[in-house]
C-alpha cells in the first residue's frame, strides 16, 4: 500500500471522529451526561500510566514516583510540579536501588 494511501484512509477514519467530537460543544447534556463525562479524563489517564507503572520490570522504582507524583498534583493542583516531583523521586529511588 503506498504512503499518499495510507495518509488518506488515516484522515478518512480519524476526522469524521474528531469533527462530530467538536460540534458536541455546542450542546446542553442533561446533568447526568455532564456528572458522566467529568470522569472521563481522570478513567483515561489512568487507563494510561497504570499499566505502564504495574506492568513494568522495574514497578519498584516507579510505584513510589507515580504516587508521589499523585498526591503532588492533587494538593497543589500543579501539573508541572506533579510531573518534577515523581521524576525526582524516581530517580532518588533508582540511584538508592542501584
Amino acid at each position: 500500500m503506498s504512503a499518499p494511501l495510507v495518509i488518506a484512509l488515516m484522515w478518512l477514519v480519524t476526522y469524521p471522529s474528531r469533527l462530530l467530537g467538536l460540534s458536541l460543544g455546542r450542546l446542553n447534556l442533561p446533568p447526568f451526561w455532564l456528572a458522566f463525562l467529568r470522569f472521563v479524563p481522570v478513567s483515561v489517564f489512568a487507563a494510561l500510566i497504570v499499566p505502564d507503572v504495574l506492568g513494568s520490570p522495574e514497578w519498584p522504582r516507579r510505584l513510589p514516583a507515580a504516587l508521589v507524583g499523585a498526591l503532588l498534583m492533587w494538593r497543589t493542583r500543579s501539573l508541572a510540579l506533579g510531573i518534577l516531583g515523581g521524576f525526582a523521586v524516581y530517580w532518588a529511588v533508582r540511584v538508592a536501588l542501584g
